[in-house]
């Protein structure tokens, strides 16, 4: 089949995607933000299904789909999205929308150098979009919509706006999705592209109708690049793998893996002491791909060193397990006011309040380095105070972490509902952390303090002063009603 042949085959399968957004406020959780337009590109699949980003559905309120070269909006509905692969599945129920359309073939992952194209309606026109590249590298990346560090390609294709989504293909055949590029004055543009693996394994969860994600192997660890390192820890000779510093509670190898381990192989195959495996001949990626070709629930067979001697062992996976929770565009954000004083869970969603650059070094420290122990699961921020007499002297002290109240330590949101239903005599007693404190002070000793004391019998006839004066119509998320008072 020749390239036009083959293009106007391709045009079938592509599909234009128009959103209606409401995204909630992280910062102020009890407000929904501004409805806004938005879009992105599709493809069909098997089974009268459309398959696209999942950040081009997230938060959406209301979806229609056009095919090229038509004039009707179909409205779509979701039906399952997997913001760890970065994927969604759509369908029409109008069966017209379908008469004409041409499902995609699934391909294999391209070997670096190939050419592929991408489709989609990227901003600037209306009308479908073809360019052409090579798949410039293949590895382990984040994934900017969720976070986790999963295969990706690279391309030197046009990947834009409005990109996001569409189908890229070689020879015909799907070979990955578009979804995001990276850009800086000094380097060329790039675009990356959820590869075929990563497809193959979103539509594998699906099929008991449930999506789980993308399992995880719950340890930090360190290369062994050092030849003194490799003999303190137990290596001899041509021996390698990598040094597990860490093991987050409640996680696949929490019980199982311990710290100082040396994870060699998964699966029978050797990991080399910067972390990588052999994906083909002359092509190596970061490990956790093998974990990520797994579903939660799958057995992982993995050798480890421990104490000299080579261990087998067998991880049932599980989902990932965070301290400060990943992006979840489909949750409604839990908060708490009490006195006015506005209590959230430290999340990716609430520290994407700011630009990256502003966010505070201590949200980055327990985002990047804190894993989950016994019993905590969250770290607890006193985000905000809605001004009233109750709390004079407390206006500036915000932004900061709960360490415990009433005595009672915070170790998620739970505690602090409860926390609140046993006052110590005739005072609550907050106890932040003096570190992070956004206090506006000339006395910067007073403005750093640690401690707030609010009068318990005051409580219940200024909280309705408040919501009503600072147009709050809930003091408390719906998850959250049935904890406390």
């Amino acid at each position: 089949m020749d390239d036009i042949h083959l293009v106007e085959t391709l045009r079938r399968s592509v599909v234009k995607l128009f959103t209606v957004i409401k995204e909630p406020s992280h910062y102020q959780p009890w407000e929904l933000g501004y409805q806004h337009n938005s879009g992105g590109s599709a493809c069909i699949v098997a089974g009268n299904r459309i398959l696209t980003n999942a950040h081009v559905v997230a938060n959406q309120l209301f979806i229609q789909a056009l095919k090229p070269d038509d004039s009707k909006k179909y409205t779509a509905r979701v039906l399952h999205v997997d913001h760890d692969t970065e994927l969604a599945l759509l369908t029409v129920d109008d069966p017209r929308f379908f008469e004409g359309t041409l499902p995609i073939e699934l391909g294999d992952l391209p070997p670096p150098n190939a050419k592929v194209a991408v489709l989609g309606f990227p901003v600037g026109g209306n009308e479908l979009c073809i360019t052409a590249g090579v798949v410039s590298r293949i590895e382990v990346r984040t994934y900017t919509h969720s976070q986790r560090t999963l295969l990706a390609l690279q391309t030197d294709a046009a990947i834009n706006p409005g990109n996001s989504g569409g189908p890229v293909f070689m020879n015909g055949k799907l070979v990955g999705i578009a979804f995001q590029s990276y850009r800086r004055r000094d380097l060329e543009k790039s675009g990356y592209v959820v590869p075929i693996p990563i497809i193959k394994h979103f539509f594998e969860d699906l099929e008991d109708g449930v999506v789980t994600g993308v399992p995880d192997l719950g340890v930090f660890w360190q290369k062994i690049e050092n030849e003194g390192l490799h003999e303190f820890v137990g290596l001899t000779g041509e021996q390698t793998g990598v040094l597990v510093s860490r093991v987050a509670h409640g996680s696949s190898s929490h019980g199982v893996i311990r710290e100082g381990d040396v994870v060699m192989a998964i699966d029978g195959t050797a990991i080399a002491c910067d972390g990588s495996i052999a994906l083909r001949e002359h092509h190596r990626v970061h490990f956790t791909f093998l974990v990520s070709q797994h579903q939660v629930g799958d057995s992982l067979a993995v050798q480890v060193l421990r104490d000299g001697k080579p261990l087998d062992v067998s991880v049932t996976l599980a989902a990932f397990v965070a301290m400060v929770a990943p992006p979840r565009p489909e949750r409604p954000p839990t908060y708490l006011i009490f006195a006015g004083l506005v209590f959230v869970p430290l999340t990716y969603d609430y520290m994407k309040t700011w630009e990256w650059e502003k966010v505070h070094f201590r949200y980055k420290y327990y985002y990047y380095d804190r894993l989950p122990s016994e019993g905590h699961r969250e770290i607890v921020i006193l985000s905000e105070v809605l001004v009233h007499a109750i709390n004079i002297g407390y206006h500036q002290m915000f932004g900061t972490v709960v360490e415990r109240i009433n005595g009672i330590e915070i170790r998620h949101m739970q505690d602090v509902a409860r926390a609140f239903t046993k006052p110590l005599g005739k005072f609550h007693v907050i106890e932040i952390e003096n570190h992070g404190v956004r206090a506006e002070s000339s006395d910067y000793h007073a403005a750093y303090g640690n401690r707030i004391v609010i009068e318990a019998d005051a409580v219940a006839k200024a909280t309705p002063e408040i919501l009503e004066k600072h147009g709050v119509a809930r003091a408390r998320s719906r998850d959250l009603e049935g904890d406390g008072g």
